[in-house]
């Protein structure tokens, strides 16, 4: 094989012309929503809501199984159907969530009488017929064995279902006071009217991943060719047309008692009747008037329409080349773009606990799974969406005191680890993401978890601040007087609480605010507090040969101990390491995992374990030796970090034997539950090879899974493009991501040897070439060409790319609420970047 420097020269010493036809042409416009399989992850626990919604809507229409998963409503595993709801969140772990008030629907009652008819959920649930199940964006459709066919779309607030009934008799349609979880509390109620038939009501339930509990309200209404023949409401097993009214509380042994409402009509023409059902948070007026203004007229193909219209516009931003592409590759590529959109869910107009004129997002489940890749992934594709998050996020601190780290059903959720909100705020801060938020409250949020700790920690902020303070690390059985969670994670808390502090001080660098800043960059190394320079590591029985792994200590300074391998996928222990109140001191992952979670300093932290060369022996042993668990988000940017040791093609190597073995375009194609969409980003940034490190302006180079990628910023208007220069000849690997690595490559025209790129790609539509050959080269090997670290940066703050809101405003970008900041580690010299 010829050398790098051959290789480079004949490109660029090319003609023009020459060097125009090996450039891969642009992909044409089309219509992405082809591509789309929202079944992808029905299966195998990745719980992935499949049903109808809009971006970020708050009502999904779905059918709802029996699955002992956590499904997002529907598990295709071929549990049974009990029924057709418009609440669900997507991918969680935690119990099963939402589901409110379902559906359900008879073709008629035996002997026709409506006690017939069978109304508990465990009771009436029903298989539905194989090779029936249709699920497209903004539409459902499914068939059950009782010979009912059900298809459903939505608007942002409002469901639509489609009963088609074979042989409809006399049709009967319920409504339940329940969810998914059946955690409904206190009592529920319904009205159902007389002479129209519509229900409201409302019931309280509790959320599936956090404390407190929530109220929801609804309004549903329905409509037939033929006429209303009787209505009423349900208790238990038992039903009456003479009473219309009903409040309901749990029974004694805590289970829901079931009850609810019915309608039922004579017999339909055509046998159909629809069921419209608003929701809403506020009270049930509100539910319809969602119903009555979004889907006035039942018309079901137009509200379809409309939500198709939503889906193409929010996708309309992307395009890859199809060019010797299998469509398989297409639709997990594009599929996971799409699932990126289904959670969180703007809830604005929608939120009782406070009153505001900012937006309201919910359902985070929860940022500290998103923060890796979904909403860095949102901020290129839709960053005025990820604005107001950042804005809600930041007015529920102003008015609930802390920044959520979970949040879903207007409860708070679970702290899993770190602060992860202020990973998110400073994200979109080094992107420069101004539109409405307010960045000196933004900075006073994220400031106010690194000093002050609430009472509860196991909802918000940071535990043991008293502890990091003086210690400078979270110490294993903490003694925390101020507030309380759970007492465990001392180890995965420390190195997350870290980079936490890195965040706030990159934000703190660019305000001007000096003396913040030196003190959360020193306190953001205190993961180095934990490394026991001769800790070993042995599996099964035999030491693996690597020395020195992250330890607990105690208070008085002294080490505790916990096997590197606990917690990880190959631990037969059996050990939880979830939220615990006692247990391990990693969470949801092992030492192990975490010795690569120091994203701010890979340089640092690869001398502490020897070295490039003996940092990639444990990353390749991490994976190789199935360490760790790629269905898990911390597993993500170990993928990518051959980066940091001047080795990106093993990156490129590595992502491939994970893409698409264990995530292809099958309901049991994740490995693990989609986390409101971040599995899906994943997907997606990896196979446009470029991966974000999160919270830095940082995307880590490897090879497309397409010959051209192009992205248009919404902020801007521009395209930036990735093109790949032989393609064809490399693209041999089961179509489905090709065998080959960049030998060079070239920036708007002009060489380009760094592993990376910064946001600047994006939002000024760059061009990217990058020349495939068939073996590893000294492309973006270089210690100049490898991705920022913190202790490798020059201390002065313009080479970290920050300067004073003097140095912004004297180039004309400062803005109201924060500066447009100059990207991250860039000086203002622009030939840094090798443009």
């Amino acid at each position: 094989m010829p050398s790098y420097r051959v290789l480079l020269s004949v490109f660029l010493t090319s003609s023009c012309a020459t060097v125009n036809a090996a450039l891969p042409a642009l992909p044409d416009d089309y219509d992405v929503l082809q591509y789309i399989d929202p079944l992808i992850g029905t299966a195998n626990g990745g719980n992935v809501f499949p049903g109808a919604t809009l971006p970020y809507g708050m009502a999904k229409a779905v059918a709802d199984t029996n699955s002992e998963s956590n499904q997002g409503g529907f598990a295709y595993d071929g549990s049974n159907v009990t029924g057709f709801s418009s609440m669900h969140d997507s991918g969680t772990g935690g119990s099963p969530s939402l589901g409110n008030f379902p559906l359900f629907a008879y073709a008629e009652c035996a002997n026709d009488e409506v006690d017939g008819c069978v109304f508990p959920k465990k009771s009436r649930a029903t298989p539905y017929k194989n090779g029936t199940v249709e699920s497209h964006p903004g539409y459902f459709a499914i068939s059950l064995a009782s010979g009912l066919h059900a298809d459903m779309t939505a608007a942002h607030h409002t469901t639509l279902f489609r009963f088609n009934f074979t042989n409809a008799k006399s049709p009967l349609v319920l409504l339940d006071l329940s969810d998914l979880s059946d955690s409904r509390q206190d009592n529920a109620s319904i009205s159902v009217d007389k002479s129209t038939g519509r229900m409201t009501g409302s019931a309280k339930f509790l959320p599936s991943f956090g404390s407190g509990d929530y109220t929801l309200h609804f309004c549903a209404d329905f409509k037939s060719s033929a006429e209303l023949r009787d209505s009423g409401v349900f208790v238990d097993a038992r039903a009456s047309t003479d009473v219309h009214d009903l409040k309901i509380s749990r029974s004694i042994n805590g289970y829901p008692l079931p009850g609810g409402g019915f309608v039922r009509f004579k017999s339909p023409s055509d046998g159909v009747v629809q069921a419209r059902v608003g929701v809403s948070f506020i009270n049930p007026d509100q539910a319809c008037s969602h119903a009555e203004s979004e889907i006035s007229d039942f018309d079901f193909d137009s509200t379809r329409k409309a939500a198709v219209e939503q889906w193409t516009e929010k996708l309309s931003p992307i395009r890859v080349s199809r060019t010797g592409v299998k469509s398989s590759v297409l639709t997990n590529f594009y599929s996971g773009i799409y699932r990126t959109m289904v959670n969180p869910q703007n809830y604005t107009g929608e939120n009782p606990l406070w009153t505001s004129s900012e937006p309201y997002f919910d359902s985070f489940y929860c940022l500290w799974d998103s923060f890796r890749s979904q909403i860095p992934f949102l901020t290129i594709l839709d960053p005025a969406s990820v604005a107001q998050m950042v804005r809600s996020l930041i007015d529920t601190q102003r008015h609930l005191g802390w920044l959520p780290d979970c949040r879903m059903s207007l409860c708070k959720g679970y702290t899993q680890g770190g602060s992860n909100a202020d990973n998110i705020l400073v994200d979109a801060y080094v992107k420069g993401l101004t539109d409405g938020i307010n960045w000196e409250h933004g900075y006073a949020a994220v400031q106010k978890d690194a000093e002050e700790e609430p009472y509860d920690w196991s909802n918000e902020g940071r535990g043991g601040l008293d502890s990091w303070k003086k210690l400078n690390y979270i110490p294993v059985e903490d003694f925390d007087h101020v507030g309380f969670g759970t007492l465990t994670r001392s180890i995965s808390r420390t190195l997350e609480y870290a980079y936490n502090d890195f965040a706030i001080a990159q934000m703190a660098h660019a305000m001007n605010k000096t003396a913040d800043a030196e003190k959360y960059e020193k306190s953001s190394g205190a993961w180095k507090n934990l490394f026991k320079k001769d800790q070993t590591s042995f599996h099964n029985k035999t030491n693996t040969g690597f020395v020195g792994f992250f330890q607990p200590r105690y208070l008085n300074e002294t080490w505790g101990y916990q096997d590197p391998l606990k917690c990880s996928n190959i631990d037969t222990s059996g050990a939880i390491c979830s939220l615990q109140n006692t247990g391990p001191e990693t969470f949801e992952s092992s030492i192990w995992e975490y010795q690569f979670f120091v994203p701010h300093d890979m340089a640092a932290l690869i001398t502490l374990l020897g070295g490039p060369s003996g940092f990639i022996k444990r990353l390749d042993y991490l994976h190789e030796q199935n360490i760790t668990y790629i269905g898990n988000e911390p597993a993500f940017l170990t993928v990518y970090q051959y980066h940091y040791a001047g080795r990106p093609a093993k990156s490129t190597a590595r992502v491939r034997t994970y893409i698409p073995d264990y995530f292809s375009p099958t309901p049991a194609g994740l490995p693990g539950n989609d986390d409101s969409g971040a599995m899906g980003s994943f997907v997606a940034m990896s196979m446009m090879g470029l991966f974000p490190n999160p919270g830095q302006s940082v995307y880590l180079i490897t090879v497309p899974f397409f010959e051209s990628v192009s992205i248009t910023s919404p902020l801007t208007g521009k395209t930036a493009t990735l093109r790949v220069v032989n393609w064809a000849q490399y693209n041999s690997l089961n179509n489905t991501g090709g065998s080959g690595f960049i030998q060079s490559a070239t920036l708007n025209g002009k060489p380009y040897t760094k592993n990376w790129i910064n946001h600047d790609f994006f939002t000024e539509g760059q061009d990217l070439v990058i020349v495939l050959g068939g073996n590893e080269t000294t492309w973006g090997t270089k210690p100049e060409d490898l991705p920022p670290s913190l202790s490798s940066s020059s201390s002065d703050l313009n080479s970290r790319g920050f300067g004073s809101y003097e140095d912004f405003e004297s180039k004309g970008i400062y803005v109201e609420g924060g500066p447009q900041i100059a990207r991250q580690f860039r000086p203002y010299d622009a030939t840094h970047f090798g443009h």
